[in-house]
């Protein structure tokens, strides 16, 4: 996995709209984004300006046009995040964070069924 980003929690929403469809204008995710946010477009023109120079997304351009589009995937991302939580939150064990979402969290049949199944396939690696 290459070198993926820190980003922000209002710049993951960014990438979200990109990662659903790109390339797209900065109009195409202004809009996108005024579907579930009060942000203004200004902001959101920030938000992308701020990954292109993470290289989170680059573009092309077409006249005054800019299209952007994704350089990290989604699940780079989720797994580099998932390292950073796991490394800051329980120093990098993850079976505390288990133990701690099974105790917590309200699981249905199928979700037990399904956890071990994927436990019973990692005992066999």
């Amino acid at each position: 996995m290459s070198q993926v980003p820190q980003i922000s929690d209002a710049e993951w929403e960014v990438m979200k709209v990109l990662w659903s469809s790109s390339p797209r204008t900065a109009n195409e995710v202004v809009e996108a984004l005024e579907a579930h946010t009060d942000w203004n477009p200004k902001t959101i023109r920030t938000l992308l300006g701020r990954l292109v120079q993470k290289q989170a997304i680059s573009y092309s351009q077409e006249g005054k046009v800019y299209a952007y589009f994704p350089v990290v995937s989604e699940d780079e991302c989720v797994k580099s995040e998932t390292a950073s939580f796991l490394k800051r939150i329980y120093g990098g064990a993850f079976k505390p964070l288990l133990v701690n979402f099974l105790k917590e969290e309200k699981l249905s049949p199928e979700d037990i069924k399904e956890l071990k199944v994927i436990l019973d396939d990692k005992s066999k690696e």
